[in-house]
């Protein structure tokens, strides 16, 4: 009882990570969505798709339940693959559709690896070093959990940086009443405090 406690507690809280990264997406057209907003490329549909591989590797092949087992997998899953950021970003042939989907794929084989498996239940990640690639069930959902919502935190500063659009999920700001004339008030706020620091 204790196990399936812990696991809705931990599942709850990634889901809500997972959510709030797809809704990142909404109401963006295809450029909006696969548009580089830092130096090192970052975009919104890279995340999901780097997110889809992070959970069928960590909650499929870790614990010897790969999802590919009716159909290929994708050309960027493969670690041999000759580019190494090939998860990060979506060619123009690849769908936001496609992209989606295979995330909400991931969901549910990691969902279902999580519900049959105890959480000491032991797993091997292929592509650690042999000497630390033993790892519990607790001990990958926990890893997933924080990578997901360092990932959705990038979603929601590239989204900003797209149109302006805040807030944790739709129907949840989680950030003060303001308009945009309050937030430029804000921010320069912090632009003159910075500098005054920086002078000082």
């Amino acid at each position: 009882m204790k196990d399936q406690a812990a696991k809705a507690d931990l599942l709850r809280y990634l889901q809500q990570a997972r959510d709030s990264l797809l809704w990142k997406l909404d109401g963006l057209g295809e450029y909006d969505i696969r548009r580089p907003l830092t130096p090192t490329g970052t975009n919104l549909l890279g995340l999901v798709k780097h997110l889809s591989g992070v959970e069928l590797g960590y909650f499929g092949d870790t614990f010897g339940r790969p999802r590919f087992h009716r159909e290929p997998p994708p050309a960027w899953w493969y670690t041999r693959d000759p580019e190494p950021n090939a998860d990060m970003w979506a060619t123009e042939q690849e769908s936001r559709e496609r992209i989606v989907g295979l995330y909400r794929e991931a969901w549910s084989h990691a969902n279902a690896t999580i519900d049959s498996l105890a959480l000491d239940a032991v797993g091997r990640v292929p592509w650690w070093p042999a000497e630390r690639s033993e790892v519990t069930l607790h001990h990958v959902i926990v890893r997933v959990l924080a990578e997901t919502h360092r990932h959705a935190g990038h979603a929601d500063i590239v989204r900003e940086l797209v149109d302006g659009s805040a807030g944790e999920s739709e129907g949840r700001g989680n950030l003060p009443d303001g308009g945009r004339e309050d937030w430029e008030r804000h921010r320069d706020r912090l632009e003159r405090a910075a500098r005054q620091a920086g002078d000082g």
